[in-house]
């Protein structure tokens, strides 16, 4: 991401993982790092995965060394080449570039049979003829230990031969899988004969029909692990369990390597769930619109809604790496988005729930181009025209019958300066038979363009507007939380906590010109940061409500 920003191995490491690897570089165990970020290609990354590609990629570039992309790709029945190209725009967008070390499980299919193969000539994998569900019977529980299959004592001559039948296509699926023979009393279950091998006739998105077994995760991950000589594999908690086995296959098999595996705490972020499962059970039940629905979290969801990057990644920075699980509020997340927004988004002014105002001095048929700021935050960023006239768009909670004192809009009788243009008094309302404002009437100080008056007074509120001749309508999506509780599921089920109004779409809103082209998020003023969707066109404009501004729910 950044050219030299090697960490030299006797700095003082900024977290457990750099210190465990530092040490290991110290001790003269590896002369280079070498790490990756192995992704299932069956859906898309959410922000949990960018932590470990943060962590995986970040080290690898801080020490000199390199990060691979690799895609675990074993499971052909939930693969897609459509997730593959996906991953690896995610990768592109987020910052980081594995140049040409970009690596398949399936690379390694032939050798990963031969390794099997291995196995059982050294008596250390059988092929059972249980099925799925006897399996999980015979396995135990963490206070029982697991009963050891019929067939475990096949000879390896027998279960070679098995096995080579099985690849050849001679049973059906599920009839068969190959298991290590490791230890049915461990108190690690993972230990007590896990399956190595299972038969499945489906088309892969890169070997085809070539095979019909194919290796589970915990058999290809660590060998491929070897195979791509990788130093450090970091993963997140849930695989502690799985390093016995990982270490077991890497001490049996005559790999070219000897990968170490350290982990560390996923990320959990509340208002929406990161499990891959309900991921894709979000997108094929439709309560969401595709994987990169803006209220979704992952990266594609994010770039829609126009999160940029650099706040995610420093998002994660700030999370930091340890070994602790905990929930990290959703607000934390939005106020670095708003962070790094507010030092970067241009000012804009937009009305998403209008109401027409009509300044009765002002000459008809008359525009002005007044000057604007682009940016009050960055002097860079220079000025824009805007146009002004007699009938402008306002929002309509800016006006209120009867309001308090603490009110600081507008109200019958009161002075309120319209953004960079002038004072304006609401004389009269028109309302509609039942009650409802549809029209604001006032009159404008035309010595006060700018905000400034002869007389030097000031007024206690300020509300934004555009020209209702010269305004380009626009749809615009209010996003909320994808769910009403911060912890999905753990009341009832995760599917009754979806939020109803996670999503709230104003169809006819009304933008500055200026809006026509917009190409990143723009502060729409007094209301938030707002996105182009990838629906918008410069005739049928649709922003995203990227965040909220943080005084949004008290605005005056």
């Amino acid at each position: 991401m950044t050219d030299n920003n090697t960490l030299r191995t006797d700095e003082t490491p900024r977290d457990f993982i750099r210190e465990k690897i530092a040490a290991d570089l110290n001790a003269g165990l590896n002369d280079r790092i070498v790490t990756r970020f192995p992704p299932e290609p069956n859906g898309y990354l959410h922000i949990g995965h960018a932590k470990s590609i943060c962590l995986n990629f970040s080290v690898a570039e801080e020490l000199g060394g390199a990060c691979n992309l690799r895609f675990d790709d074993t499971n052909p029945a939930r693969e897609d080449e459509s997730f593959i190209r996906a991953i690896q725009d995610d990768l592109r967008w987020l910052g980081f570039n594995w140049g040409a070390r970009l690596f398949y499980a399936s690379d390694n299919f032939d050798q990963l049979y031969e390794w099997a193969r291995t196995l059982i000539g050294n008596n250390l994998a059988y092929v059972d003829d249980l099925s799925a569900e006897e399996i999980r019977e015979r396995r135990g529980t963490l206070t029982e230990p697991g009963q050891p299959s019929p067939y475990r004592d096949r000879t390896p001559e027998e279960s070679l031969d098995l096995f080579a039948r099985m690849r050849g296509g001679e049973f059906d699926d599920g009839a068969k899988v190959l298991r290590a023979k490791i230890d049915m009393a461990s108190g690690n279950i993972n230990l007590r004969d896990p399956v190595l091998y299972r038969i499945m006739r489906a088309s892969h998105p890169r070997t085809g029909d070539t095979w019909c077994i194919y290796p589970t995760y915990d058999f290809a991950h660590g060998q491929s692990d070897a195979i791509e000589h990788i130093t450090h594999s970091l993963c997140t908690l849930e695989f502690e369990d799985h390093r016995p086995l990982y270490d077991w296959l890497i001490e049996n098999l005559p790999v070219p390597a000897r990968p170490r595996q350290y982990e560390f705490s996923r990320l959990n972020l509340g208002y929406t769930v990161l499990s891959k499962r309900r991921l894709i059970q979000l997108v094929e039940d439709d309560h969401v619109t595709g994987w990169d629905d803006p209220r979704m979290p992952t990266l594609a969801g994010l770039r829609r809604r126009g999160v940029p990057p650099e706040a995610i990644r420093d998002f994660i920075n700030r999370l930091g790496i340890t070994k602790s699980d905990g929930l990290v509020e959703m607000s934390y997340f939005e106020n670095t988005i708003r962070e790094h927004l507010n030092q970067t988004a241009p000012r804009r002014m937009g009305v998403i729930d209008p109401i027409k105002l009509v300044i009765e001095n002002y000459p008809e048929g008359k525009t002005e181009e007044l000057d604007a700021t682009n940016n009050p935050t960055d002097a860079h960023a220079g000025m824009r025209k805007i146009p002004f006239s007699r009938e402008l768009w306002v929002e309509r909670d800016d006006y209120m019958d009867d309001a308090p004192k603490k009110f600081r809009r507008l109200t019958i009788g009161r002075e309120v300066r319209l953004r960079f243009a002038y004072y304006v008094i609401c004389t009269n309302v028109i309302k509609d038979p039942d009650g409802n404002v549809t029209e604001l009437r006032c009159t404008y100080d035309p010595e006060s363009r700018g905000g400034d008056t002869p007389d030097g007074r000031k007024v206690r509120g300020t509300i934004h507007w555009v020209s209702a001749a010269n305004a380009k309508t626009a749809e615009i999506r209010l996003y909320d939380h994808l769910f009403t509780t911060e912890e999905p599921g753990k009341e009832r089920d995760w599917i009754e906590d979806l939020n109803p109004n996670s999503l709230n779409v104003c169809e006819t809103c009304y933008v500055e010109p200026t809006l026509v082209d917009a190409q990143g998020v723009v502060q729409f003023e007094r209301l938030g940061y707002f996105f182009p969707d990838a629906d918008s066109a410069p005739n049928a404009l649709v922003f995203n409500r990227t965040v909220s501004l943080r005084d949004s729910k008290s605005k005056d």
